[in-house]
This record gives structure tokens, sequence and C-alpha cells, in this order.
């Protein structure tokens, strides 16, 4: 790779003189051409005994010359070497320990140059970058050369160069451009370094048949920084510091930037304070503001403003500034104690009142309102020894509340003197003051009371179960004002169990029922009473007596579970577990004894004793049962009774006794009741047989002139199972399968049997006859039903069923079946005159031998007949009325 025009500079000479191996060099000699060209590297400068070479700060006191940090010094700009010399310095300094090294640096001028062709043998072709840059905001003219670029390539081949990438088309387009026969870069505008630092773009190497001849390189310009940005504040610059600060306590930090490059000479910002320099001083570097007084008092003044002047280039006089107002706020101690407004407070209040405000105790505080420092906190520091009062703060005003909690009594002290406190909930700051005390005088007024108890609370030990009316205690009362208990009488108002009797007018307290400690009015072994006491004047005042129950043994150890069962395991005894409790305490309880009474079977047997529990163990193996095994249970004292423990021995499933098919101890009795049952229901049926199935034959007697009466008759008519609530109206010309079919009863009842059963046959007068008697529709069927079923079952099924009479009887059928047919009608269409002649009617004569006494016209008849109760009867009887139907 070669820059320029393929030439080498001969005689081009380096001297580099150190002072040691170790120590960092004082002076660079280096021989240019004339005509130096932006990127000419000069000399590679060996800084790695500098100062702390990994914080070196580089600058040269010659613009058109930069050093990079490994050293390599170059020309930045073109330029031109007069007189034959030219020199200039490298400063080096540390930029923490802020130490600096100069580099002299010489520059000579060698006129001897030869031309040299270039036979540096490459593996391969490849461009040889430079480091290059331009300032910003330079001033032209445009367009200006930069830097020339070159590719080996062009010693064998004639190549034109491009450029593509940032800056020429790709934005801010148009700012470079190459000249394509020479490499020469060149820029069209001046630039800003603040809105792009370096560019960068790609230049290729092309020889004149189109052909590419190198790799591309990449090409890197950056853009060399000038002081054309002044230090800037945020618009609110805002630092606090608490009041009365000592001198030098640090206010805060004000910070102002800069867009020049970080880290160099145009980015350093120093500070100063323009005004309030009485108060407050800045440090330049780092622009920490300290206080410089201890005056600074809050409740005099909160706020201050100082003008702050930043400065770039380290506050040299070349470096730009601007100034900015910075606010300090002095932050709020608690050096000021709440004060009271006046010197002594009173307050009145009765006596036997509680929870009551008696005062408000007012403050002043000049610190910072609603904040730890102003809220005041009020204490009674005496006075107060009873807690009779409180005090607390209102939230809002800041005054002390002071309240009356426990009752005063004027006979005790008719004026309390107390002193109260007013602190703040802040401990007090930077202060030699204390907490402000003030006196206040409670005046306690007089009141007529109700009698007091001498004990608020009256206890008493006494054993349970004392016999009635046994005197274990007097509580009484006094009348406060006179201490006398003359005239007071006594009550219960609480006495749960009924256990006491209180004496009214002395106060004793008398047995009057059995006081068990076991009870559940008794709660740890305390049982309460309250009693009342009342004045001549009907006040009242009020005691609890509190009565401890010493424990006696009154209770024997008790089964806690009775019922048990063991499931039965083949080869295997089976056990149960057995617990027990005791309600006296102890040493009346357990651990308990047990045992077996004398005379037990030995099938059983204890083991696992423990406090309150055993196991029942089996004996020898048994058999299925239940079995009732007696034990003997005892407490410590020797109290016990003898108990029965029920135990179940069966075979099991999931824990549960199977039930087998038979009992081994009732098989007997269980097939007697079974063959018992049997019998019973054979003999109801025949006797249901006898009674459906055997009527006896009966004549008609007409001869004596009676209508309207029930006869009995031999013959039977369809079966018992026709019912009345079976048929449907009666509609007039109706066919006799439109009129007389019987219905279905809902859900069952009796079933297959329909008018079609009997024989029917037409007459000339649009009704049928059944078995030789008239038809007359359903009404007349109706009549003949109940008056068969009256005389058969009796009232007890509302009316019976009676066939057919003879041809005798017709007219009396007809009387019948109009009577019924009105009837029908009216109950299906609802007429209001239905029940009009539903009444007992009387008769002149009932005629002989009548079993079924005096009716009146249906007056049995109850709605839809009443017939119901036939679907009721079961399955027996819709048998037996199967049976006895006519086929």
């Amino acid at each position: 790779m070669a820059v320029g025009a393929g030439y080498l500079l001969l005689g081009l000479s380096f001297m580099v003189s150190t002072i040691s191996v170790k120590a960092c060099v004082s002076t660079v000699e280096a021989t240019v051409p004339k005509e130096l060209k932006a990127g000419y590297i000069i000399s590679e400068v060996n800084l790695q005994h500098c100062l702390n070479n990994t914080h070196l700060e580089l600058t040269t006191s010659d613009p058109d010359f930069a050093i990079q940090q490994d050293g390599l010094l170059y020309a930045i700009h073109s330029t031109t070497i007069h007189s034959g010399e030219r020199a200039f310095v490298i400063w080096l300094q540390d930029q923490q320990s802020h130490q600096k090294w100069k580099i002299d640096v010489t520059l000579s001028v060698e006129h001897n140059m030869v031309k040299r062709e270039v036979t540096l043998k490459r593996s391969k072709r490849r461009w040889r970058p430079l480091p290059f840059s331009i300032r910003e905001n330079d001033l032209g003219p445009f367009p200006k050369d930069v830097q020339q670029i070159q590719s080996d390539s062009s010693q064998n081949f004639n190549v034109l160069y491009k450029i593509y990438g940032q800056g020429v088309e790709l934005s801010p387009a148009g700012l470079f451009s190459v000249v394509p026969e020479t490499g020469m870069l060149r820029v069209h505008r001046a630039v800003d370094r603040e809105e792009i630092p370096e560019y960068k773009f790609f230049a290729e190497a092309v020889s004149i048949d189109g052909v590419k001849r190198d790799r591309d390189l990449d090409v890197t310009v950056a853009v060399e920084d000038e002081n054309d940005n002044r230090p800037e504040f945020a618009k609110v610059v805002v630092i606090s510091v608490p009041e009365h600060s000592k001198i030098d306590a640090i206010v805060g930090q004000v910070n102002a930037t800069d867009r020049d490059a970080p880290n160099t000479l145009f980015s350093q910002v120093n500070y100063r304070i323009v005004s309030n320099t009485d108060l407050f001083r800045i440090q330049p570097e780092t622009g920490v503001v300290y206080t410089i007084s201890t005056a600074l008092d809050r409740e005099t003044k909160d706020t201050y403003e100082i003008e702050v002047e930043a400065m770039d280039c380290k506050g040299l006089s070349y470096g730009l500034s601007s100034t900015g107002t910075v606010t300090i706020q002095l932050r709020d101690i608690n050096d000021n104690p709440p004060t009271f407004k006046a010197n002594k407070y009173e307050a009145v209040v009765e006596e036997n009142k509680k929870d009551v405000l008696i005062l408000r105790i007012p403050v002043d505080d000049k610190d910072l309102v609603n904040t730890s420092n102003w809220k005041a906190k009020f204490v009674i520091n005496k006075g107060n020894e009873n807690g009779n009062f409180r005090i607390e703060t209102d939230p809002v005003t800041n005054e002390g509340l002071l309240y009356v909690i426990k009752p005063l009594d004027y006979e005790e002290n008719a004026v309390v003197k107390l002193e109260v406190a007013a602190e703040n909930e802040a401990g007090l700051v930077g202060s030699n003051k204390i907490w402000a005390t003030v006196p206040v005088d409670v005046k306690v007024t007089n009141v007529d009371e109700g009698p007091e108890f001498e004990q608020a609370n009256l206890f008493l030990r006494v054993k349970e179960n004392e016999p009635n009316g046994t005197i274990i205690g007097t509580y009484s009362a006094l009348d406060p004002d006179t201490k006398s208990s003359d005239g007071i009488l006594y009550y219960k108002t609480s006495d749960p169990a009924s256990w006491l009797e209180v004496e009214e007018t002395t106060g004793k307290l008398r047995v009057v029922g059995n006081m068990d400690r076991e009870s559940l009015f008794v709660t740890n072994g305390i049982y309460n009473v309250t009693v009342k006491a009342v004045d001549q004047s009907s006040k009242t005042g009020t005691g609890t007596v509190v009565i401890y129950l010493e424990d006696e043994n009154d209770n024997s150890p008790v089964i806690t579970n009775k019922d048990l069962t063991i499931c039965e395991h083949y080869g295997q005894l089976g056990s149960v577990k057995v617990e027990a409790e005791d309600k006296d305490d102890t040493p009346f309880s357990s651990p308990f004894i047990f045992g077996f009474p004398k005379d037990h079977d030995q099938n059983w047997k204890i083991t696992n004793e423990e406090a309150t529990s055993m196991r029942l163990e089996q004996a020898r193996e048994l058999p299925s049962g239940t079995y009732n095994v007696p034990v003997i249970i005892g407490d410590q004292q020797g109290k016990s009774e003898q108990q029965s423990i029920t135990i179940r021995i069966c075979k099991c499933s999931n824990g549960q006794c199977v039930t087998s098919p038979f009992s081994a101890a009732l098989g007997v009795w269980g097939i007697l009741a079974l063959l018992l049952g049997i019998a019973s229901l054979l003999l109801l049926l025949c006797i249901l047989l006898t009674c459906f199935c055997g009527k006896k034959k009966e004549t008609v007697d007409v001869d004596n002139g009676a209508e309207a009466v029930l006869i009995k008759s031999n013959t039977e008519g369809p079966g018992e199972e026709v019912m009345a609530s079976n048929f449907r109206a009666p509609a007039q010309h109706a066919t006799l399968e439109q009129e007389s079919q019987f219905q279905q009863p809902p859900g069952g009842g009796l079933q297959d049997i329909r008018l079609s059963d009997f024989q029917k046959t037409s007459n000339g007068y649009g009704g049928e006859t059944l078995d030789g008697g008239m038809w007359n529709g359903p009404s007349s069927f109706l009549s003949a039903t109940n008056s068969t079923m009256q005389n058969n079952y009796g009232q007890q099924f509302g009316g019976g069923v009676q066939h057919y009479a003879d041809q005798n009887s017709t007219s009396i059928w007809r009387t019948n079946g109009l009577v019924i047919d009105q009837k029908l009608n009216g109950f299906v269409t609802e007429h209001d005159d239905r029940f009009a002649q539903d009444i007992s009617h009387v008769y002149g004569f009932e005629g002989k031998g009548s079993l079924a006494g005096s009716v009146g016209c249906c007056s049995e008849l109850n709605d839809d007949s009443g017939l119901e109760f036939v679907n009721t009867l079961g399955p027996k009887f819709r048998t037996l009325a199967q049976v006895c139907r006519k086929k």
C-alpha cells in the first residue's frame, strides 16, 4: 500500500530521543517533506512510560497536528513547512493526578527526494487507511481537499476511485466526493460535530474496463471539535439545606452541561457564585455548594436565590460562559417548641361523668405547619395518678383535648389539679429550649348519687353442693353522701342458674339451688351473680358477686362410647377402645381404674390401660352377635359405678357390619312372623270373597207404597269397580259409545271396565237396557250403582250400587234418574244452585224392613260422586272386583 503518487521520500529519517528506557520521551525530531498532506504520519511516539498512560489527555500547541492515544503523530490538515523547520509542543496530562508532561517536537524539511518503484510484495492487496479528520464549522472555501486515498492495484492498472455510504448518497447526502483519477477526498460544506461526530463510508478501486481491482475500503472521517457551545444549566435548579447548618455544610451540587466533545478542554466547566457570596460558596471544579454562615433561619427567611456562572475551558479567559439561577431552600428543623396561649386553664365537670370532653388547650408553634416539628403532643405530668383523664391532639387545630374517662367523686376530691406539657412529635434540634407546661384546675360539681357497693366485685369461695339455706356472704352498699346503708334494698339482676337468693334489706346471699361446679352456667369454676342496690330516691347501684366453686368428688367416670363394633377376622381375637371422662377436676378425676364385676363371664379382658381409656379384648373366640359387657370404672379417690358396654361382633365391609339374610338369634321368630302374616292375608281374602260374592237373594216389597226406598237386590250388576266418576256427563241424543264410555282414572285405578262389558239393547225412546233394565244415560246407571253400593258396603263408601229392579219399578228409577241427571249437570257446569236441594228430606213413610234408613236425594254424593277412594284400596281389591265382575 502507498499513499500519494507512489513515491517514497528518500532520506526521511526519524530521530526520537528518550530520557531513559523507562522514562517518558521529552523530545521528538523528524524530517518531513515541505508540503504535508492531511493524514501524513510524522512519527509514532512511545508513550508507554508517560505518567498513567491509561488516563492521558493529549493536546498539541499546533492546530495542524494531532497525536493519538497510541502515540501516532500525524498532520490533520494540509500544511507547508516554511523556513525549513517547524516546532510545537505535545502536552500530556494525567486526568486523575492532574500531573503534566511536555514533549518538544521539531520538524525539519529534507529537499533530497528520489523517485522509487515500490516493490513491496504482499500476500493480499489492501488499502492503507490513514486516520484523518475535518474541522467543524470550517469557513471554506468549498469544495475542500481532505485526504488522498490510493490502492496498490494502481501500480498495475489504471484505476478509478468511487465512494458510497454516509455523506455521499446517504444522509447527509452530497457532503463528500472523490476525484476518480487521483483518489482525493473532498468535503463540500461545513459540518457540526455536535450533530454527527464522525462519518463512515466506503471507497472502491475499479479499472477502466469496469473490473473491481481491490477490496472496498471503509473510511472514517472524524470531526474535530471546536469550542462553539456554552455550558447550559437546567431550567430549574433547586437545592436545599437544613436551617442553622454548620459552616461548610453541603447544600447541594450545581451541574451545567457542555455539548462539546467530552473529556476535552472545551467541555470542562468551572463554577463561581456571582451573588450572595456572604452565605454560600461553590467548589469551582465540582459545582458543590457549601454554607459559610450559621445564620440561616427558616423562620426568618426560608428561600435564597444565588446566581452561578459556569465557564468551559476550566474557567480560562478564552472559555465560553453562561449564568443560571439556583434556588436554595432551607429545610425546617424542630428548633421551636410549642407554647401555650394562656398561663392557666380551668375546667368544670360533674361527678360520676365519664368519656366527656371538658377542655380545649390551644398552642402556638413557629415550625413548618403539618410537620412532625409542628404537630403537638400533650402529656399530663401530674394529677392523673388514678387514670381519670386522657388528653389527645386535635389533628386539625393542633389543640389539646382533655377528657374525663373515669368518673370523679366530689366527696373525695372537689378540685383536681393537673400539669399539662406540650411537646412535638419530633424532638428538639439545635435549641436549648425545653417543653412548656401549664397548670389545669378541674372543678368537680356535686350531684345526688345512687348507692355504691363497698366492693365493686365481691369474691367468695364456696364448696359446690352446699345445702339450701346456707348463707355464703353479705353484699351491702352505702349512700356516698351519708355513708350509711339505711333504707337501701337489694335485688338480683342476674342469676343464670337461680342458685342464690338476696335478702332484700340486708344483702345476705343465701343458697336456694344445687350449686354444681360441673354445670353449664359455670366457667372455669366461676359463677357470677349481679346485684342491684336501690335507695329511697330510686337511685341504683350495681355490683357483681364472683363465686369460685370448690370441687367435690360428686361425679363418677362415665363411658363416652358405649356402642362399639368388632369386625370378625378369621383366627384373630378382636378388641375395642373404651374411653371415659369425669366432670370433676383433679384429684377427683383421671387416671381411672378399670375392672369387671366379680360375676363376669370371663369372655373379655382389659388391656392397654391409660389415664382415660382402655382396650376391651376378647378372651376367647366368640360367635357373631351382640354382647353386653359390664365394667367398673373408678377415679383416683375410688368413686366408681358399674356400666354396660354394648359390643356387636359381625362381618364387615369397609368397616361397617354386613347384615346377614337370617339372624342366628332371631331366626325362629322371623319365620313365625312370616307365617303369621301369610295366614292373616289369606283370612282377609276369604272374608272379602264372602262379602262380595255370597249375597243372599231378597225379594222386593213394593206393595207397601213406599217411594225413594233403597232396595237390596240379588242381581249382581257390573263389577264393583264401576264408579260414577268414570262416566262423562250425558249429551242429548248421543250414542251409547259417546255417553257411557268408562274413563281410565289417571295413574291406575280400576282398569279395562267399560259399559261395553254389559249387554246393551236399543229401545224406541233413545235409551238402552242393561240386562233387561232401562238405560236413560249415565244418570240412571249412577242411581242404580249408588243404591247397590249403599246396601252392599254401607255408608262407609258414601253410597251403594243397586242393580236394576223389576219392570214394576221402572217409574221409580226414571224419577231417580231425572234427579241425578239434574245433580250431575249442576256439578259439571258448576251452577250456583247445584247444592240447593242437597239437604235432608222428610218422607211420610219409609217402608218396612229397610236397613238403609232415611236418605235425602243424593245427599251422600260428594264432589264427583265420592268414589275416588276405590283407587286407594290396593291390588287385592282390584283382583276381587275382577273375580266378581259379570262376564
